[in-house]
């Protein structure tokens, strides 16, 4: 049974860490707007503010601007539904980054008083874990596709060689 989830697993761990990654990139992307506009002030204004409000309250702060970027979503899935591809597509995309980057801008000014939870602090402990598996999950995998591309031979089937330099012939061809 363990054998037959193992897919799964990894198709789930691949998704956390593309969050993870987007988190990740993004957060420095905010920080630059942050300090190449007003927002510098904004930011500091909220900490000030966050500062006064109990742990209780800042959960608030911290979900409400997530939560009101998801009409966004629904937009883009609506457009999905009408065949508007490219327009769906690309206001499903900004909706994901932007709310990447507003989470972990609002996260980051609001970490200090959420993790005073206990809960929440268990929580965010939690999703530290779920990453450090998922990486340890998927990192053979990337491991071996990282191999194969640099033509390392081991533990690859001859036809899944072949399939590969086929696949980088036609690409060099292509140039």
């Amino acid at each position: 049974m363990r054998r037959l989830l193992q897919p799964i697993w990894v198709l789930l761990a691949i998704i956390f860490l593309i969050e993870a990654w987007l988190w990740d990139h993004l957060e420095p992307i905010v920080a630059r707007a942050v300090a190449s506009i007003p927002l510098r002030a904004f930011k500091q204004w909220l900490a000030d503010r966050v500062d006064t409000l109990s742990p209780a309250m800042t959960l608030i702060v911290f979900v409400v601007p997530i939560v009101s970027l998801f009409p966004l979503k629904l937009v883009g899935f609506w457009l999905l539904s009408h065949e508007y591809w490219t327009s769906a597509i690309v206001t499903i995309i900004f909706g994901k980054f932007l709310g990447v980057g507003v989470t972990a801008f609002i996260f980051d000014v609001t970490r200090p008083k959420l993790l005073q939870m206990a809960w929440f602090e268990k929580l965010y402990q939690f999703i530290l874990s779920l990453r450090a598996r998922a990486n340890a999950l998927v990192d053979p995998i990337k491991r071996r596709i990282t191999d194969a591309l640099r033509g390392h031979r081991e533990g690859w089937s001859s036809r899944m060689l072949r399939l590969i330099q086929r696949f980088r012939k036609r690409v060099h061809e292509a140039r």
